[in-house]
């Protein structure tokens, strides 16, 4: 038994030698795993654990240091840890112990075999889960959160206690911690969105709603604001609020003129009479804007609201193309070809721009 850490240390001194001896330090490597689970059959006594432990540092440590054989090692490794969670559950060695060493591996190795926490549950028990629990909390509360825009620094460092963190919020089921985990990088709209999912998941939907209303303050109209806005709305209808769900889509389109937000307004309103006063502060903003962007979806807003026929005065029609007119001159005639081309079999609407000059 004591002879094992040799074995190992002679065989990963040249586990990268470019020679033929690999096959013959592999093996060696590989009776040392089947040495160990021979051992908890005959001999579980309690220096086993702590043999196993520095066995598996070893190769942790190989891992790191190996260029060529990283992957068998890494899956030697993970066979070994295999084997002291075996033997701590038939020994039970000090949980608080036991929970440090876990801890201390994954971070001083962050190319240590992941550890499955569930494989160690009676061994820990909930002494030894609580004292894992508060170290990891405590070095990861103090991380530095990603801001949106900045590019992550995943040092290994961090990914580490990243990988520690997941999956213990995992095994526990604390939401709580899933938090903690997901806000620690907010560098895009779909992190916030995470996070506000997991909170309406859970049943905090008020918590839910503000990281959405950051998200969208983050995100200014772009990348996760859609699906952003979407959680937003079902919320606000689940609550029984519609008009809030209402204010936030019209938030969001002054800030960013998008067609897929003017339609979620109109779905919201449109039977009812705040449609015709909102769809003119929709489309009166979009003339004062006079961006490129508001201007293509001024034209798309005129195209739904005749494929829908939700403008029944023809006057209406007129003044939003009059309005196009003066906000794009230069490729306003095809653009009226185009609209022109789509109602061809509505007389009504054609002799009336005949009629106004179009």
């Amino acid at each position: 038994m004591d002879s094992l850490p040799a074995t190992v240390a002679s065989a990963l001194s040249e586990a990268d030698d470019e020679g033929t001896g690999w096959p013959a330090r592999w093996q060696a490597l590989t009776a040392v795993s089947v040495e160990l689970q021979s051992l908890l059959v005959t001999d579980p006594g309690p220096e086993l654990v702590p043999l196993i432990e520095r066995i598996v540092t070893q190769l942790a440590d190989g891992v790191a240091g190996s260029r060529r054989h990283r992957v068998e090692l890494a899956e030697l490794a993970h066979r070994v840890l295999t084997t002291h969670a075996l033997a701590c559950a038939q020994t039970r060695p000090d949980p608080l112990r036991l929970a440090d060493w876990l801890l201390d591996l994954q971070l001083q190795h962050p190319d240590a075999p992941d550890v499955s926490l569930a494989a160690y549950a009676d061994a820990l028990d909930d002494d030894g889960l609580a004292r894992y629990r508060e170290r990891a909390v405590a070095l990861f509360e103090p991380l530095a959160v990603i801001g949106f825009g900045e590019t992550g620094r995943y040092d290994r460092a961090r990914w580490a206690l990243l990988r520690v963190m997941e999956e213990l919020a995992e095994y526990t089921e604390d939401v709580d911690l899933q938090l903690l985990v997901l806000s620690k990088d907010l560098s895009s709209g779909w992190h916030y969105l995470q996070v506000a999912t997991v909170l309406r998941d859970n049943g905090r939907s008020g918590d839910a709603l503000e990281w959405v209303e950051r998200g969208l303050r983050a995100v200014g109209g772009r990348g996760a604001a859609l699906r952003l806005i979407d959680l937003a709305v079902e919320e606000h209808l689940r609550r029984g609020t519609p008009q809030r769900a209402v204010e936030v889509c019209k938030e969001a389109f002054f800030a960013r003129p998008n067609l897929d937000v003017y339609l979620k307004i109109r779905a919201l309103v449109v039977h009812t009479d705040e449609w015709p006063p909102l769809r003119a502060e929709l489309v009166h903003h979009l003339v004062q804007d006079g961006s490129r962007l508001a201007v293509e979806v001024y034209r798309r807003v005129v195209e739904v609201e005749l494929a829908r026929r939700g403008i029944e005065e023809q006057d209406l029609v007129v003044e939003w193309l009059e309005q196009l007119r003066g906000l794009q001159p230069d490729a306003f005639a095809d653009y009226l070809d185009h609209i022109k081309s789509r109602h061809v079999a509505d007389r009504e609407l054609l002799d009336e721009l005949s009629t106004r000059g179009f």
